[in-house]
This record gives structure tokens, C-alpha cells and sequence, in this order.
């Protein structure tokens, strides 16, 4: 199925929304490893082939690769990261924004694809009053399902289930 833009717009508007609600107090080193154990059950429960990174500030403070992963998660990882620390919003977004516009990411921003990849699966953490703080990454789905693994992550996170 083909996106149109009526269904890009609304993906991108949908996602600025997550971004605006998932604001934690606090990230700590232990909320950041208690994050990315969550990420890890999750995919465990799900047989889901994904490698998890969790950074606080440009410390990688988590990072775990399950059964069916290989190097070139933790490539896509790097690459996703950069997006979101020099964009300051999430990899899937920032590729989202560019296809709404008809542009290509890494051609508008004369960046190398090697090295940045606005796809889906790294969020960044915001501290209410602070900003941002740290990085979450998925790699190993689709696009849509590594960002959404995220987010459901957070959000539990920011419930205080995590």
C-alpha cells in the first residue's frame, strides 16, 4: 500500500504528539537501564529479533542484541542515534517530515547515509524542564514497529512501570 500524503501528514502529526506526552521527570542511569531491560522483556515475550540501546547523554548506558540480530543492528542503532541527536527529535519523525515534503533526508541535508538513517526506532528522552537527555533505540523491525516498541516502552516507563 502506497502512503499518500493525507496518511504522511497524519503519521507525522501523530508522532509530534508522542513527543510532546512522553516527558519524564527524571532519567537516571538506573531508569535507563531499568528501560531497557523493559524494551528486552517486551521483545522476549514477542520473539521479536531486535537489538536495544539506551544512552544518557552520549553515555550508552544499555545495549543488547537478541537471538536473530546481527552487527548491522547496532550500525542502524549509530545511525538512527545521530539523527535524533543532531535533529532533536525522533528518527522516524524526522524521515516522516522529509517524505511529507517529497525529499529525500540524507540528499537535503548533504548528509551520508552510512552514517545517518531517519527511520524508524530511536526516540529521544526528554526531561520535563531540562529537554533532551539520553536516546532509546530499536533495531531489528520495520520501521513503524521498531518506533512503536519504543514508545510503548516510555510509556510505561513514564507510568512509573518500569
Amino acid at each position: 500500500m502506497r502512503d499518500t500524503t493525507e496518511d504522511v501528514a497524519a503519521l507525522v502529526a501523530e508522532v509530534e504528539q508522542q513527543e510532546r506526552e512522553l516527558v519524564l521527570g527524571r532519567f537516571t542511569h538506573d531508569d535507563a537501564w531499568q528501560l531497557g531491560c523493559l524494551l528486552v522483556e517486551l521483545a522476549t515475550e514477542r520473539g521479536l529479533a531486535v537489538t536495544v540501546d539506551v544512552r544518557k547523554g552520549p553515555q550508552q548506558v544499555f545495549h543488547a542484541a537478541r537471538e536473530g540480530t546481527t552487527p548491522d543492528n547496532d550500525t542502524w542503532v549509530q545511525r538512527k542515534v545521530r539523527v535524533v541527536e543532531r535533529f532533536g527529535a525522533s528518527s522516524y519523525l524526522t524521515g516522516l517530515r522529509a517524505r511529507a515534503k517529497g525529499e529525500d533526508f540524507n540528499a537535503k541535508h548533504q548528509l551520508p547515509l552510512q552514517e545517518f538513517a531517519a527511520h524508524g526506532g530511536a526516540f529521544p528522552v526528554r526531561v520535563d524542564g531540562v529537554g533532551i537527555v539520553g536516546v532509546v533505540t530499536v533495531s531489528g523491525l520495520a520501521q513503524a514497529d521498531d518506533h512503536a516498541l519504543v514508545v510503548e516502552a516510555l510509556r510505561v516507563h513514564a507510568a512509573g512501570g518500569a
